[in-house]
């Protein structure tokens, strides 16, 4: 039997539904971000990295660099082994404790990405209370659907953000355990959740919460704790869920909360206990990063100032930008093969690079580029990168959001 014509044949129905992801071979040049390098097979080429997840640049931060080649001298490359056989290292104690404490929460759990820490989290969690219910949102990213899915529990999903629907579900609940979870920056359409409001129901029909702030850790709130610090509800919120490879700059993911829910957590969550546990350099210079946006809102405040200008510029061109609270800025396709052809574009013929938003991330027919302004994307890069949407646009006859050139 030939099993290559399986895999061959799963790869031909990605390509020909225009699904299938070609990753784009770029070097980061430390200190000089947005800048990279793109690896192409004619040779280098300089271009702008324009939907990075290191939202604030702090994954170039020079406290970090150093904080994480200091470590790696100190303490060596890698974990050794599991948190349970040796790789309990002093510094991700240390990181959660940074962790708890700045979300308020008893104690903290380090995961080995945000993934993991969504997926072990929420079916751990779940699994351990009896006849659990779990209610979801509609638009919950993957590792939490993934979560609810290994968690083995009843589900129902709620429309996305509507209270009223989440009500009727947990009416018809009754009195059994439930276990809310939902987001609170939605990252690709870019809106944000209503969390005082949700953990209102939670209170009112005795439900546990669950709240991811993997899209806002770092970039909302006094200390950069988030959204639910920020609308003053943190310590509402039963479970907090973040990572250290976005806002933060490193990688890995974690959960808040009460003492005896982490103890459990750690104690049963085989997606914690089996795997090595992150190298200490990592959980140095995470906790660094943690450590300094507590302390610093520069950052903070030349995201928003940076993309209220990003999307002031591109809306003024008249291209489809959809409105968002937050930092995220979408730019409407509606047709997978168009946008991964704009974004093709926009890389070869401008240097620009933001990858194509396709199905199953968002759904068919919501085609899109997202565009994840830093404090680093200075007023040239933003003038640059409207042209080059604009001229995109008009070469691919891609819609306008107005008829901006009736009057050329």
């Amino acid at each position: 039997m030939d099993y290559t014509q399986f895999f061959e044949s799963a790869l031909k129905a990605l390509k020909s539904e225009r699904r299938y992801r070609v990753f784009t071979d770029l070097e980061r040049i430390a200190g000089e971000f947005p800048r990279a390098v793109w690896h192409t097979p004619q040779g280098k080429r300089e271009i702008t990295v324009w939907c990075s997840n290191d939202y604030l640049g702090m994954g170039q931060n020079p406290a970090v660099i150093a904080a994480l080649a200091d470590a790696a001298r100190r303490y060596g490359a890698g974990a050794g082994g599991t948190r349970n056989i040796s790789g309990n290292s002093h510094p991700i104690v240390e990181l959660e404790a940074e962790l708890s404490d700045l979300h308020g929460k008893e104690d903290a759990l380090v995961f080995t990405s945000g993934y993991v820490s969504n997926q072990t989290g929420i079916s751990t969690i779940a699994k351990l209370i009896p006849g659990c219910l779990i209610l979801s949102d509609a638009l919950n990213h993957n590792s939490m659907i993934e979560g609810v899915r290994q968690a083995g529990c009843e589900k129902a999903i709620f429309r996305h953000n509507d209270l009223s629907h989440l009500e009727e579900l947990l009416i018809r609940a009754g009195d059994r355990p439930k276990l809310i979870v939902f987001e609170s920056v939605y990252s690709m359409d870019g809106d944000v959740s209503p969390i005082g409001a949700i953990c209102d129901l939670a209170e009112r029909y005795g439900a546990m919460t669950y709240l991811d702030e993997v899209h806002a850790v770092g970039m909302y709130g006094p200390r950069g704790a988030g959204i639910a610090e920020r609308d003053g509800v943190m310590e509402r919120v039963d479970v907090i869920e973040g990572t250290l490879g976005k806002a933060f700059g490193v990688v890995g993911g974690y959960i808040t909360g009460k003492r005896a829910m982490i103890d459990a957590v750690r104690s049963h969550a085989p997606g914690f206990i089996f795997t090595t546990a992150l190298p200490p350099a990592i959980c140095v210079a995470a906790a660094t990063s943690v450590r300094h946006l507590k302390a610093s809102s520069v950052e903070r405040e030349g995201q928003q100032r940076q993309a209220a200008r990003v999307k002031e510029a591109l809306t003024g061109a008249g291209l489809p930008v959809m409105p968002t609270p937050t930092h995220i800025v979408p730019v409407m396709v509606g047709d997978a093969q168009a946008c991964k052809a704009a974004s093709d574009r926009l890389l070869e013929r401008h240097g620009i690079y933001i990858q194509p938003i396709n199905y199953p991330t968002v759904p068919r027919g919501t085609e899109r580029l997202r565009i994840t302004p830093t404090p680093l994307h200075d007023e040239a890069r933003i003038a640059a990168l409207r042209d080059a949407l604009v001229e995109t646009w008009g070469a691919l006859d891609l819609p306008f959001a107005t008829l901006r050139h009736a009057a050329e």
